[in-house]
């Protein structure tokens, strides 16, 4: 487990590291800088711990990876094509990060920064940030939280809410990356079942150029479980991002009290189900991870974690015509977005 320790940030101050504790003796760790998740131990009925989350070794290797391990991702989660959305006739131009696009919010996003620690203990941490206009590109002040709470039936749950005095669009997940065996295994040999009746064809850049596509008769449907590696790079669709790198819109519809995706580590010792009010999740089978700092064993490579990311369909600002909520936020008003892993040993 990442300890604490007197190495410094980029902006020379200490980092911040929280931990969360249940009675059933699940444990997770966070850090002030980019609200990141580093840890995430659920006890299993054989009386081991294992640790669910990718994560790194050190808070500096979390600062010089480039896979987002666990962070807070903002103002805009996911791409927005060629870097510019527009409003009302106005266009906005945005710092671009990936080529032309702009990915997780820019190249100074919200998981590059420091959080503020409004409150924390064992049950919960609350997290603020306050991101001015014209950051990344985006108009308008946004003040965000983000609260990050554990219950005592092994949910780890993650609200974001913010609120902005310009319209804008804004979008908030957390990146975590999930192998349900320990991080030992491929995560190709998890079986998952995603409540989806239609997913978001991109191109390799990760942009979509089409609508929305019915998962039926594809590889992408998961509306039964079934191990991801079965159908894995077996559409073009998914050649050409490497793997699984899409979004899903879920029947669930913003309902948090029903699953919008379920999750079986390879030995079906450990299942965690998401719930969540967003309209989408992004899955991704970790295909770039290879080199990423690892906790214990040198880096990672491809497809040796899943995310499954909830959020707007990508490039929303741009595609007003896609059945989900509006993604611009408009002054007065309040984005609000919980989602929640829960686990549950078998």
């Amino acid at each position: 487990m990442l300890k604490e320790t007197p190495q410094l940030a980029p902006d020379g101050q200490p980092y911040r590291i929280s931990t969360l504790r249940n009675g059933a003796g699940m444990v997770v760790t966070m850090m002030d800088w980019g609200a990141t998740l580093l840890s995430c131990r659920v006890p299993m009925k054989d009386h081991t711990v294992r640790e669910t989350l990718l994560g790194c070794a050190t808070p500096e290797d979390y600062v010089n990876q480039a896979a987002y391990l666990g962070a807070t991702v903002g103002r805009y989660a996911n791409r927005i094509a060629n870097s510019q959305f527009s409003r009302n006739g106005e266009t906005f131009t945005l710092m671009a990060n990936q080529g032309v696009n702009q990915l997780h919010g820019g190249p100074e996003g919200f998981d590059k920064r420091r959080w503020r620690i409004v409150r924390q203990n064992e049950q919960e941490v609350l997290y603020t940030l306050d991101s001015a206009d014209g950051d990344q590109g985006f108009p308008g002040d946004c003040r965000v939280t983000a609260h990050y709470s554990l219950t005592e039936d092994n949910r780890l749950s993650i609200e974001f809410r913010a609120g902005v005095d310009k319209p804008c669009p804004v979008n908030l997940t957390n990146h975590a990356y999930f192998n349900l065996d320990g991080a030992q295994n491929d995560v190709r040999q998890h079986r998952l079942q995603l409540f989806a009746d239609s997913y978001l064809p991109v191109d390799g850049n990760g942009i979509p150029q089409a609508g929305l596509k019915s998962v039926e008769g594809t590889s992408f449907d998961f509306r039964q479980p079934k191990t991801i590696a079965d159908d894995f790079l077996s559409e073009e669709d998914q050649v050409l991002v490497k793997g699984y790198d899409h979004a899903f819109l879920l029947q669930t519809k913003g309902d948090a009290g029903i699953p919008a995706a379920q999750v079986w580590s390879s030995d079906s010792q450990l299942q965690m189900t998401v719930f969540t009010t967003a309209p989408a999740l992004q899955f991704y089978t970790g295909n770039y991870l290879d080199g990423t700092p690892a906790r214990e064993q040198g880096t990672y490579t491809a497809y040796q974690g899943l995310a499954l990311e909830s959020e707007f369909l990508p490039d929303s600002p741009n595609h007003p015509e896609w059945p989900q909520p509006d993604c611009w936020l408009t002054p007065g008003a309040e984005y609000r977005s919980l989602t929640q892993y829960q686990f549950i040993p078998q």
